[in-house]
């Protein structure tokens, strides 16, 4: 078996690092700050996102591929080419997915960004099976060094970049998320020998590299521009978070000074600060049916609205304790005068409520008597 050699267009490596930053900062800063947008707008973010992240792995890895030159004429096969790229967008959105619609916990965390790592692997050898009129031969080595590192550096990448969801954060999981696409690739290459191949193995049209530079060119545009349209609003300062509210006056703080010269004001009652449209809304308590983790953040449910509030749940809990609300889950907070009823089940329940337009609420099975013990069930 006798291998081609090989060698690299530097221009075009140092292309294609720039277009996998570009493209993870585009991507991670598109799914920022979702909670606080309605579900349909959510999943348009969510889609704009993927596409981001797994058009910058396609894009990224051909435009390196681009940069190899070999002592004979290679096409490549643009049906397995495109599928590569479809593949991409499809797992990278199946982890977003995951992190948007479902509680953000550690485990979903791990589990997205192995998916992603799982993602450049096959955009990148399912590519590589594009190729025609030579082919790729891999080592076991050069396949396990490619597979630990995807997968390791995108579940670090995804680990920093949903800890806070700053922009320090944002900006240092897109440097892993940009070194998790380049070592993958280059790590693959660098183990990976080629043989001519005499006839065509067609699966699709054939395309040659021309073509495919036009294609990734058109990619790249798209990309860098969402990179300009995102970096422009980056850096803008959010609205501050709202002052922490106390609780309700007490009969004692209420009762009328005797000195009025020297009284302090009473204390504001107890509100929930929410947030819409850049303005900040107080909700009483008595309003709220339950209460939802969202990543660090949660959302607020009355009869008629869901409404995004900065408090984590465990701040909401303390907060909402006085009010008496109760913890029937570790991410719900549930008012107990707006529960209709009580179904239990084998080893949980949940808790309706009149309004047919609120979900019920699960009943874990550790807050099983509490619960019950005091709806009188």
């Amino acid at each position: 078996m006798e291998f081609l050699d090989v060698s690299y267009n530097i221009a075009l490596v140092v292309a294609s690092v720039v277009i996998s930053i570009v493209a993870g900062f585009t991507g991670l800063t598109l799914s920022k700050d979702l909670s606080q947008q309605s579900v349909s707008r959510r999943k348009v973010s969510v889609a704009a996102s993927a596409i981001a992240l797994g058009g910058g792995i396609w894009s990224m890895h051909f435009v390196a591929m681009l940069g190899i030159q070999m002592p004979i004429l290679f096409y490549y096969d643009a049906a397995i080419t495109l599928a590569s790229a479809l593949l991409a967008i499809l797992i990278v959105g199946t982890a977003l997915l995951l992190l948007h619609f479902r509680e953000r916990t550690p485990a979903t965390v791990s589990a997205a960004g192995a998916l992603v790592g799982c993602g450049i692997l096959a955009m990148h050898y399912i590519g590589m099976a594009g190729l025609q009129l030579c082919r790729a031969v891999y080592t076991p080595f050069g396949i396990s060094l490619s597979v630990i590192s995807a997968i390791g550096l995108c579940i670090a990448a995804f680990w920093i970049a949903y800890g806070q969801r700053t922009n320090r954060s944002i900006l240092l999981g897109t440097l892993c998320f940009g070194v998790a696409v380049c070592t993958v690739h280059f790590v693959a290459t660098a183990s990976t020998r080629f043989i001519a191949v005499p006839a065509l193995n067609e699966f699709g049209p054939v395309m040659s590299n021309e073509t495919l530079a036009l294609g990734v060119i058109i990619s790249s545009f798209v990309i860098f521009g969402g990179f300009l349209w995102m970096g422009v609003t980056f850096f803008v300062p959010s609205a501050p978070a709202p002052a922490p509210l106390t609780q309700a006056p007490t009969a004692e703080a209420a009762r009328p000074s005797p000195n009025p010269i020297v009284s302090k004001p009473a204390p504001i009652a107890l509100r929930i600060p929410c947030e819409r449209n850049g303005i900040t809304h107080v909700i009483d308590p008595a309003q709220v049916a339950f209460v939802r983790a969202e990543g660090h953040y949660t959302n607020v449910y009355t009869h008629d609205a869901q409404h995004f509030c900065a408090w984590p749940i465990t701040e909401a809990a303390t907060r909402l304790n006085a009010a008496g609300f109760i913890k029937t889950h570790r991410s719900y907070l549930v008012n107990p005068t707006h529960v209709k009823h009580f179904e239990r089940f084998k080893d949980n329940g949940v808790c309706r409520f009149a309004t047919d337009d609120l979900p019920p609420v699960p009943v874990s099975r550790s807050n099983m008597k509490v619960v019950r013990d005091l709806l009188g069930r």
